[in-house]
């Protein structure tokens, strides 16, 4: 019975120690974590030694002051140069004497409108009431205007009555003396710019948009300059984007010096002191460019004669030249009638003949009203406008 009880005792003792084996491999505890390395400790820095324990001083790389950035300063000022304006070369313009013969084929699309047509008519051997009529429509398409018309026609029956037979030739010089009556000879077409006793000249230009009147007002500076004047230009066109940058660009080309004023500002007071910057400088002319208007607006005409009126509080006016754009004909001689009355036009300048105008404008417009074409403008050539000579531009018209 005890060896029984034993035996049951030994394995129970057995079991329980394979049960503790078993239980034992399933909870098996994680290792320890490994001890913290040593940190590095920097040793702080030696204190400087002084007198004999003095160390000898190390050759270092030291900043200057400019590489140094200092806490809260100002920002460096960088001085840029200011920007180099390019200068205009002054110019040498044309000399003035004998430009229209030197234009003349400009005048070409006039020359066949006008010249020619009337010299073919004429050459005809039979020259009936048909003829005559063909003629005088030759010259009213020409824009030689309808009396003028009538008066060339008479005076051309008379003589070619009177010559009877006509070579080329003859008929050729007929016509020339007649339209050189016609156009005028005797008529003073100089520029005034020389009063006798004063300086400078003062001369106004005035025309509706679009005729060309700021580029004619640098072209006639550039003419005055070519005859030894010298200029001061009035941008008094204030209401135009960019009209006094034009007038400017024109004179620093020359050498004349350009008085403008703010845009849209008061074209009157640019005008006068315009003058009175030309006396200052002791030149010999004031051109004043005036802003182009429709002659149907009064309250822009109106202005153009208060310009007028205040320029003269320094002395009068010795030229006012009317633009007119050739091409449009008869429709210019209406422009011409209103600008006439505002502020009493001295000369006519016709721009654009070298194109589809007619030559016969130039009749048209002196009989008008009663003042001489004395520029003539054949091209968008800075040297273009040229003084008008009657007896170069009658030979332009009716051929060599």
């Amino acid at each position: 019975m005890e060896t029984i009880i034993l035996a049951v005792v030994i394995a129970v003792v057995v079991l329980g120690a394979l049960g503790g084996l078993i239980v034992g491999s399933r909870r098996r505890k994680p290792l320890p974590p490994p001890p913290p390395s040593t940190p590095d400790i920097t040793a702080p820095p030696a204190e400087p030694h002084v007198g004999e324990e003095a160390e000898t001083p190390r050759d270092e790389p030291r900043r200057t002051i400019e590489e140094v950035d200092l806490p809260g300063g100002p920002a460096p000022v960088v001085v840029e140069e200011p920007p180099t304006v390019e200068a205009f070369e002054i110019e040498i313009p044309e000399p003035t004497a004998g430009r229209l013969v030197r234009l003349r084929t400009r005048l070409s699309r006039s020359q066949n409108a006008l010249g020619k047509g009337l010299l073919t008519l004429l050459s005809r051997e039979h020259l009936d009431e048909d003829t005559w009529e063909e003629v005088e429509d030759t010259l009213i398409t020409a824009d030689v205007g309808v009396q003028p018309t009538q008066e060339l026609v008479e005076r051309l029956r008379e003589r070619v009555k009177v010559l009877g037979t006509r070579t080329p030739q003859e008929l050729r010089s007929l016509l020339r003396e007649e339209l050189l009556k016609l156009v005028g000879t005797e008529v003073d077409r100089s520029v005034r710019t020389e009063p006798e006793d004063r300086k400078p000249g003062i001369v106004m230009v005035v025309g509706v948009n679009g005729t060309g009147k700021t580029t004619t007002t640098g072209k006639l500076a550039r003419v005055l300059v070519a005859d030894g004047r010298t200029v001061v230009l009035g941008a008094a066109d204030t209401f135009r984007a960019a009209a006094a940058d034009q007038l400017q660009t024109w004179g620093e080309r020359v050498g004349a010096y350009t008085v403008r004023g703010p845009e849209a500002g008061d074209p009157a007071s640019v005008a006068f002191d315009a003058v009175k910057e030309g006396k200052e400088m002791g030149v010999d002319v004031v051109l004043i460019d005036t802003a182009g208007r429709l002659h149907t607006k009064t309250g822009l005409m109106d202005e153009l004669g208060k310009v007028k009126r205040v320029v003269e509080k320094h002395a009068p006016l010795d030229e006012v030249l009317l633009v007119l754009d050739a091409t449009t004909g008869q429709n210019g001689l209406v422009q011409a009638r209103v600008f006439a009355e505002v502020v009493n036009i001295t000369g006519i300048v016709l721009t654009k003949l070298d194109g589809t105008a007619k030559g016969g404008i130039v009749v048209a417009v002196q009989r008008e009203l009663g003042v001489p074409v004395k520029l003539i403008g054949l091209g968008e050539g800075a040297d273009d406008l040229a003084p008008f000579e009657p007896e170069a531009f009658v030979d332009a018209l009716i051929g060599d």
